[in-house]
C-alpha cells in the first residue's frame, strides 16, 4: 500500500466544468493563433506584392486623368 501523507490523502481532485472549461480554453487558443498565423502570412505576401508591383511602376509616370464635365444640352 501507498503510503499516507497530507499531500496524498487530501488531494483534490478536478472538477468536471473546470476540465471542460480548460479543454475549451486550448481549442480557443490553437484556432486564434491558427488564425493569427494565416493572417500574417497573407499580410507579409500582400506586402511583397505591393512592393514589387511599386518597384516596376516607379520607372514609370502614371497618367493623371483630368474628369471633364459634361455640358447641359
Amino acid at each position: 500500500m501507498a503510503k499516507l501523507t497530507k499531500d496524498t490523502l487530501f488531494k483534490a481532485p478536478q472538477t468536471r466544468a473546470e476540465t471542460v472549461m480548460d479543454k475549451t480554453t486550448r481549442v480557443v487558443r490553437e484556432m486564434l493563433d491558427t488564425e493569427t498565423e494565416q493572417r500574417e502570412a497573407k499580410t507579409q505576401r500582400l506586402r511583397k506584392t505591393r512592393l514589387e508591383r511599386e518597384a516596376t511602376d516607379s520607372g514609370k509616370t502614371p497618367a493623371t486623368k483630368t474628369k471633364t464635365r459634361k455640358t447641359p444640352e
